[in-house]
């Protein structure tokens, strides 16, 4: 077993899976403390790294694309104070780092774990229930039902149409930005049946974020939501088929289909031009 402690969080190897502890240090993020101790399969790891710095080092986990609802929901916007998959390592720990980083390189060789895309979730998402208050709006989740409420700083519009209860099953998609800039961040779920693109102040689908402190929070709703929709793998379009790969057609359809095109170029629905091209086609298919 290898095991790392500073005051950034304790990260610990078994061979089978690493366990991510955060720190109790007042720099610890309020996202990494809400989030607490990660169990990460090495099964969804694609590399580590450490780098070395004059004043701290810093270990990173990359993970497999699709492994983590978290990384997904937040599409790499997650600001690095708040990612639980980094640590900061300090200079007199650089050995231990060093040493920490053979120790899983080692083991992903040894299993051969592939860097590839993986097909479903290897880690279970924040856990349940769960609610968050930021910006204009409380956001709840208790595995089947998202909760939205407001606040008094909330759009007068918006906050008229009162509370919404949103069925997991009607939920299409989550959407977690962050503010940057003078530009708000939000919180946004698509719901069948709602409509376009509405700005998140008055969409009564989604929290208006602000750059307030606990605003990173909001991404742990939107990964526990993200857990329980379909995997994004399942959304992708299927490869086109090459020619070998296409399934032979039925030889008897095939004959049956040239003697149709036959009786359509007798009885002139089909010109020579045209019966020549489609008998052709099907030839090409025997």
């Amino acid at each position: 077993m290898a095991e790392i402690i500073q005051k950034d969080g304790i990260w610990s190897f078994d061979a089978d899976a690493l366990r991510l502890t955060p720190g109790r240090d007042r720099n610890v993020s309020v996202l990494r403390r809400t989030l607490g101790e990660l169990v990460v399969p090495l099964g969804a790891l694609a590399g580590i790294s450490f780098e070395q710095g004059r004043r701290s080092g810093r270990l990173r986990l990359r993970l497999r694309d699709g492994a983590d609802p978290l990384l997904h929901a937040t599409g790499g916007r997650l600001a690095e104070i708040h990612d639980p998959y980094q640590l900061t390592v300090e200079p007199d720990r650089y050995g231990v780092a060093e040493y920490f980083t053979d120790e899983v390189r080692d083991a992903l060789l040894l299993e051969q774990v592939p860097g590839t895309p993986v097909t479903g979730y290897l880690l279970p998402g924040p856990r349940l229930p769960l609610s968050v208050s930021a910006g204009d709006g409380t956001a709840g989740f208790d595995g089947e039902r998202v909760r939205l409420e407001w606040n008094w700083k909330t759009e007068d519009t918006k906050a008229a149409a009162g509370p919404r209860t949103l069925a997991l099953a009607d939920i299409l998609a989550v959407e977690w930005q962050p503010s940057a800039g003078l530009e708000n961040g939000h919180l946004r779920f698509r719901v069948r049946g709602a409509p376009a693109k509405v700005r998140a102040k008055y969409d009564p689908h989604a929290v208006e974020l602000w750059g307030f402190k606990r605003d990173p929070l909001m991404a742990l709703v939107a990964a526990a939501v993200q857990a329980r929709l379909p995997h994004p793998s399942a959304a992708l379009p299927e490869a086109p088929r090459t020619a070998e790969e296409e399934p032979e057609a039925d030889h008897d359809a095939l004959l049956r289909r040239l003697r149709e095109l036959g009786e359509l170029h007798r009885g002139g629905v089909l010109t020579d031009e045209e019966f020549a091209m489609a008998k052709q086609a099907v030839l090409k298919r025997m």
